[in-house]
């Protein structure tokens, strides 16, 4: 009787990322070039394992795809098969399909499934591991806030995308002598604000972590046009709020994912600060300009590293794990520590007090 051929099926959910493609790559690669292994790839997440819709991968299918943004398998960030949104009469009603999903599984042969997503995709990934299905997941997110890993492929492209941002609303605001915001995403987390305002030099950014005070803000433009200093630059996360306030949200959602989706306070910001020193204010949304395009040269390693780690622990069949980034090692992570949420920045972060240090304020 001839050898088990291994087969190995992978998705990609959430949000798109800079990335994806990198590590698809790096999973097939290894696993075909090593095991002469058969790789499935799921169609847009976790949908594609609930309506049953796949493509083979094979060696030559990810060739040349390091550098594509995007993803080859497409994404879904409303596919959770334990709350999957079904029309009944009309309307639409959430079911429980997490056994239809268990079911796909086993008639494709799939030794282990591999899941690359964010905290909600792990989150989902962890359920099916406790319901029995052999699982290794991979951290992809621009916001950087998963649980069990310092880094995830996809902040460094978006958080490079923002500092240009920055850069080019700076000449702008010199010139017009305005105030420039930024609106960047990061839901309620603030590790691209942070670390594209610090790159790019912003004068103020505001963390959803470190609810501001208005006045500290107008005090800080007004003090800096009194200054000579006749533009200021703000930066300010999709999730943050004033002190006693709360999150601006552009429309609230039943489709099984976060119910408010962020956005707008870039412009709220821009009509306090108009109305409290006035002076003329713009602001600029990033949006999913963070999230297209290619990837840059450390989150094409990074996702590779990743990947090929990935392929290590099937090898191992050491199934309930993420590979995770700790200092400059990967390490591998439980899903259940992944699990327990947001990994948000901590008020004391060593760069806020840097930044401090250098003059950059955070409305406090």
């Amino acid at each position: 009787m001839g050898k088990k051929v291994m087969k190995i099926a992978i998705l990609t959910g959430g949000g798109d990322c800079p990335g994806l493609n990198a590590v698809i790559r790096a999973v097939t690669k290894t696993l075909i070039l090593e095991n002469n292994a058969e790789i499935t790839g799921i169609l847009d997440g976790y949908d594609g394992l609930v309506l049953e819709e796949y493509r083979k991968l094979g060696y030559s299918d990810v060739s040349g795809i390091l550098a594509m943004g995007g993803t080859i398998l497409g994404t879904s960030n409303v596919a959770n098969p334990y709350k999957y949104p079904v029309k009944d009469c009309d309307k639409i009603v959430f079911k429980d399909l997490s056994k239809t999903v268990i079911r796909n599984l086993k008639k494709l042969g799939a030794e282990c499934l591999v899941c690359v997503g964010g905290d909600g995709t792990l989150n989902i990934a962890n359920s099916l591991f406790r319901d029995g299905v052999p699982v290794v997941g991979i951290p992809k997110t621009i916001d950087n806030d998963i649980y069990g890993t310092d880094v995830s492929f996809g902040f460094d492209t978006a958080m490079s995308i923002a500092a240009e941002g920055i850069d080019r609303l700076e000449t702008t605001g010199q010139s017009h002598h305005r105030i420039m915001i930024l609106e960047v995403m990061g839901r309620r987390s603030g590790w691209l604000a942070l670390y594209a305002g610090v790159a790019g030099g912003a004068d103020i950014v505001l963390l959803p972590e470190i609810p501001y005070d208005m006045d500290v803000v107008a005090k800080v433009v007004k003090a800096r046009n009194g200054m000579g200093k006749r533009f200021s630059m703000v930066v300010v996360s999709e999730g943050a709020k004033p002190k006693g306030g709360d999150v601006v949200g552009r429309k609230v959602l039943n489709d099984g994912s976060d119910p408010i989706r962020l956005g707008g306070i870039g412009f709220v910001l821009a009509d306090d600060i108009s109305r409290m020193t006035g002076l003329e204010t713009r602001t600029v949304v990033l949006g999913h300009l963070m999230r297209g395009g290619s990837p840059t040269p450390f989150d094409r390693v990074l996702g590779t590293r990743l990947g090929v780690k990935a392929a290590g622990l099937i090898q191992k069949k050491k199934y309930g794990y993420m590979v995770g980034v700790n200092g400059s090692d990967l390490v591998d992570v439980p899903l259940t520590v992944v699990a327990k949420g947001s990994r948000l920045v901590p008020p004391d972060h060593e760069l806020i007090k840097q930044a401090k240090s250098v003059g950059t304020s955070f409305g406090v």
